[in-house]
């Protein structure tokens, strides 16, 4: 039936290019943002996954931060105990020197000795870093422990705990670092050691503390490359993670752009013939004026 008050045809063509249209928004907006999912109504479930997936990420990158701070300073800690351990041998060799010398001789290897006890505390008073230092104390309230945070996972913020009670050379607050105890043997510290006015047998007994010393201290610098390489290793798994966090938001929101190139070239198409055929029915009218010619 043709009628000049309703158009079926238009109606139908033009409800098929809204459509088409509606589509092509949608597509050209997915190229511009590169998100297939960009908002909640585009698909409620996926963003609010990748919502909280993102804030996961943004919690391990701060954890990374921390991470690195903790390294630095861990490193700092690590390096100073390898020269402290240095020196502390230095002293060793000189001790052994002075068994069996003359009075004189005592005097010389003394001035030498005094050089590497210096070099200790200028080592515990400097390996600082970003204002901590964990090899020496200077108070009674200064921490004896620290902690690095680690990971973050379930609303929990995980740490790395170092005991510094086990690392710390020189306190100052209670003096019993490692180069402040005294030596069982001889009854002096490492840095209190002196070889004038000495008999051999009490060389031998500095010797002995000396070495003991050399053994904690050994053991507190594995305990802090032990640290040290926990750290390292967790910052590998943080970042790790933190790319397949990434990886996995991406393939819940991230558009197809070869898809999406391919699917706007056809709504194109669409398009123009939509164009056409509302055209084509828009001229149908026209053929019931020839009716009454």
């Amino acid at each position: 039936m043709a009628s000049i008050n309703t158009n079926a045809s238009a109606m139908t063509a033009l409800q098929t290019l809204n459509s088409i249209s509606k589509n092509m928004a949608t597509t050209q907006s997915r190229i511009s943002t590169g998100l297939r999912v960009a908002e909640a109504s585009d698909n409620s479930a996926y963003w609010s996954i990748a919502t909280s997936m993102k804030s996961d990420n943004k919690a391990l990158s701060a954890v990374q931060d921390a991470l690195g701070l903790g390294a630095g300073k861990i490193d700092t800690a690590y390096t100073g105990m390898n020269s402290a351990l240095e020196a502390v041998d230095e002293i060793k060799q000189k001790l052994i020197t002075a068994r069996g010398a003359s009075v004189e001789d005592k005097a010389k290897i003394q001035a030498e000795i005094d050089a590497y006890q210096d070099q200790l505390t200028a080592i515990s008073n400097s390996a600082s870093y970003a204002g901590d230092n964990w090899l020496s104390r200077n108070s009674d309230t200064d921490p004896t422990s620290v902690s690095v945070v680690s990971s973050f996972a379930d609303g929990a913020v995980g740490t790395i705990n170092i005991d510094l009670s086990t690392v710390t050379l020189v306190d100052a607050g209670v003096g019993n670092g490692l180069l402040e105890t005294v030596g069982a043997a001889s009854g002096s510290t490492v840095l209190g050691m002196t070889v004038v006015g000495t008999t051999d047998a009490d060389i031998d007994n500095l010797i002995t503390d000396i070495d003991t010393a050399l053994g904690t201290m050994a053991t507190a610098a594995s305990n802090l490359g032990a640290g040290k390489m926990r750290i390292d290793l967790q910052k590998d798994f943080v970042s790790k993670l933190s790319d397949a966090i990434d990886r996995g938001v991406g393939q819940l929101v991230d558009a197809d752009m070869n898809e999406e190139s391919a699917r706007l070239s056809a709504l194109q198409v669409q398009q123009q013939l939509g164009v056409q055929a509302l055209s084509i029915a828009n001229q149908n009218t026209q053929g019931i004026l020839s009716l009454f010619r």
